[in-house]
């Protein structure tokens, strides 16, 4: 955040929807989001789950994300967060990004982005803690090793098969991405607790 005004306040957070009421109203990748959020359920462990109830138990219980149905970044990253606030009781609110620009806008990835999802950590008074942007720095190094090696691999085929191959290494890696997410989390919030 580039200083101390904000458009999030109490009011305006809990205008946002819960994560099963963004679910419920979105118009693509539903299935993806399922499928995410069950194997995020299965990457988070019990050592997470202490980890985030006692960072509740020390103030931060407000999730605020960002993110619109389509991107998959959100569809990957949204559900991790949703099974953080699931195991720790900390208070998820979902804003889709291109109806709160007001909001994204303090968030920008490299101060010129509007990067989803974005992740943004409150304390029980509404106090920003931190936020966390897009995808882990893990799922950004791989996606460019797998495009480099796609573009070796495939040079001259079809643009529909290179993508195809390229969803299915991507989509291979989810499990290893989403355990990245909670790490950088974990981490970020650790920064938080001990400044």
């Amino acid at each position: 955040m580039s200083d101390n005004t904000t458009a999030v306040n109490r009011g305006r957070f809990e205008q946002g929807l819960t994560y099963s009421a963004y679910i419920d109203q979105i118009n693509v990748n539903r299935d993806r989001f399922d499928q995410c959020r069950s194997s995020a359920s299965e990457v988070i462990n019990d050592d997470d789950a202490t980890f985030f109830k006692t960072a509740v138990a020390d103030g931060l219980s407000k999730v605020l994300v960002l993110g619109e149905d389509w991107c998959p970044d959100v569809y990957r990253g949204m559900p991790v967060i949703s099974v953080i606030s699931d195991v720790s009781g900390m208070e998820m609110r979902v804003f889709p990004r291109d109806q709160n620009l007001d909001i994204m806008d303090e968030f920008l990835k490299d101060g010129q982005h509007r990067s989803i999802p974005v992740a943004v950590f409150y304390t029980d008074d509404m106090s920003y803690a931190c936020h966390w942007i897009e995808r882990p720095a893990l799922a950004t190094e791989e996606m460019k090793d797998i495009d480099e090696a796609l573009a070796k691999e495939l040079a001259g085929k079809d643009e529909q098969i290179v993508r195809d191959v390229r969803r299915e290494r991507i989509n291979s890696r989810f499990s290893d991405w989403q355990r990245a997410t909670i790490s950088e989390i974990k981490q970020l919030l650790t920064q938080t607790m001990n400044k």
